[in-house]
């Protein structure tokens, strides 16, 4: 027997489903690895999604892979509103977080109300990181535009001045959600001071 679909609750899915669309209107500050053009936040959300997937092995034994992957394609919906911040902009930081939260009241508050708990849940707990699957989670966040700035020539790093020591500090997040990956991410900042793309010392 087929089960007739509940019209409202079908309308508010359908309505956040085009909510959502416009994050391929919100532009990162890095660019594709080629260089080409910047990234925009539908495009990173699936990348980190997928190097969920690829890099699971370097995740903390236990870890809940589908939770990982789940809340990395929902941590930038609030960038709808909220926009883009770019992680070496601490002024602009520190009044981001109340921007972000009013955006996710209002964003996973378009869905009935079992999802938007259920999707509220997953971006409050990746913003907290008290988890092994939201450290991990954020390390692979952190990691991908280190890996497109390092792909080209320094990318975002150079067009802002970003010196190594700045790269450094971010690095930490990175190696709380895998120290396999926080040393790569070490590797890559060495690599791109020896290549000329990243400079030492503070800004």
């Amino acid at each position: 027997m087929t089960t007739v679909p509940d019209k409202e609750r079908l309308l508010a899915q359908v309505g956040f489903a085009v909510e959502i669309d416009k994050l391929k209107r919100v532009l990162r500050r890095n660019t594709l690895m080629d260089g080409s053009r910047r990234e925009n936040d539908a495009e990173h959300s699936w990348y980190v999604g997928m190097l969920a997937m690829v890099l699971a092995e370097h995740a903390p034994p236990g870890t809940d892979l589908d939770r990982v992957t789940a809340m990395l394609l929902v941590h930038d919906i609030v960038e709808i509103d909220a926009g883009d911040t770019f992680v070496y902009d601490l002024a602009a930081i520190e009044v981001q977080e109340k921007a972000e939260r009013a955006a996710a009241d209002r964003i996973f508050g378009l869905l009935p109300q079992d999802q938007t708990i259920t999707l509220r849940a997953l971006w409050d707990e990746f913003e907290e990181r008290a988890t092994p699957e939201a450290r991990f989670a954020k390390a692979l966040d952190r990691l991908a535009p280190m890996m497109a700035n390092h792909h080209n020539e320094g990318g975002s790093w150079v067009r802002h001045g970003v010196t190594a020591d700045q790269v450094k500090e971010k690095v930490e997040i990175i190696r709380e959600g895998s120290p396999a990956l926080g040393a790569y991410a070490t590797e890559i900042i060495e690599l791109s001071v020896a290549r000329g793309h990243l400079s030492r010392g503070r800004a």
